[in-house]
C-alpha cells in the first residue's frame, strides 16, 4: 500500500523549530510522506526573526504543481504566506476538483511580533482561502486580528462566540487555540459546524515550544491524510504537541533572554 502523502505550503525557519521544517518533521513522525512548497524564507531562531524574504508567486505555484505531479497529497497544511500575491497564487493552484483536506494555520504575526502576512493579503486569505479550508487553526492573537476585536483570554464565553464568528468567515470547521490564555488548563474550542467541542489539557508552565502552532496544524493534516476524522485528528494532534512540550529540549524564552 502506498505511503500517504501530505503537502505543506509554508515559510522556512532556519532554526528548524517552526515553519515547513517543523511540518516535515511532524509528517515523518506519523509515517506520512512530506512534500513542501516554500512561500518565504526567514532568518530566525527561538529568540527572534531577523529577516524575511518573500518568494515570487510563480515559483510558489510551480512548487505546488511539481509536488502534486510527484505524489498527489492526501492532505495539505498552509502556514505563512507573506503577501496578497502569494495568497492569490496558492488559491489558484489549489482550485481543483481533487482538493484533499486543507488545514490553514493563519500565520499573521510571529510570537516575536514580526509581521508574516502583509495587510493586503489578509483580506484575500479570509475571502478566498478560508472558504476552501477544511479547518482553520488560529490562536487567540490571530483570532483577534481576523475578527478585528479583542478576545479575553480568561473568558471561555468570549472564546466560544469568537469560534462561531470565525466559522462565518467560510471554513468548514474552526479550531480556536487557547494556549495564550490563562488558568490551570489550556482550553481550545473546535467547532465543526454542528457541535462546539471544548478540548482541554493541563497548562504547562516553565516550558515553551517554538513552532507549537505549526506542529499542531501539521499533525492534524498528517492524521487526516491517514484517514482520521477531523475530531480524532485534532485530539491526536493536541496530545502530540502536549508531549512535545513536556519533553521540550530547550529552555524557556525567559531563560534564553537572561543568558
Amino acid at each position: 500500500m502506498p505511503v500517504p502523502s501530505a503537502l505543506t505550503i509554508a515559510g522556512s525557519d532556519s532554526g528548524g523549530g517552526a515553519g515547513l521544517q517543523a511540518d516535515l518533521k511532524t509528517f515523518e513522525r506519523y509515517g506520512v510522506y512530506g512534500m513542501s512548497a516554500v512561500t518565504l524564507i526567514t532568518a530566525q531562531n527561538r529568540r527572534h526573526i531577523k529577516e524575511v524574504f518573500l518568494l515570487p508567486p510563480d515559483l510558489v505555484t510551480a512548487q505546488i504543481e511539481c509536488a502534486w505531479e510527484e505524489v498527489p497529497p492526501r492532505a495539505i497544511k498552509i502556514g505563512a504566506l507573506g503577501n496578497r500575491a502569494i495568497v492569490e497564487a496558492v488559491v489558484r493552484a489549489l482550485r481543483r476538483p481533487d482538493l484533499p483536506p486543507l488545514v490553514v494555520d493563519p500565520v499573521v504575526v510571529s510570537s516575536s511580533g514580526k509581521r508574516l502576512l502583509e495587510s493586503d493579503g489578509l483580506e484575500v486569505l479570509i475571502t478566498q482561502l478560508f472558504p476552501m479550508a477544511t479547518l482553520i487553526t488560529p490562536n487567540l492573537l490571530e483570532a483577534e486580528v481576523l475578527l478585528k476585536r479583542a478576545i479575553a483570554a480568561d473568558d471561555e464565553k468570549q472564546m466560544q462566540e469568537a469560534v462561531y464568528a470565525l466559522k462565518r468567515l467560510g471554513p468548514q470547521a474552526v479550531l480556536l487555540k487557547g494556549g495564550h490564555g490563562v488558568g490551570p488548563e489550556a482550553v481550545d474550542f473546535l467547532f465543526d459546524g454542528q457541535t462546539c467541542h471544548r478540548l482541554a489539557l493541563p497548562r504547562l508552565t516553565g516550558t515553551t515550544l517554538h513552532g507549537s502552532g505549526c506542529r499542531l496544524s501539521a499533525a492534524i493534516a498528517a492524521r487526516l491524510a491517514l484517514g482520521d476524522s477531523l475530531h480524532a485528528a485534532v485530539e491526536e494532534a493536541k496530545r502530540y504537541v502536549f508531549y512535545q512540550m513536556e519533553k521540550a529540549l530547550f529552555p524557556t524564552a525567559s531563560a534564553l533572554d537572561s543568558d
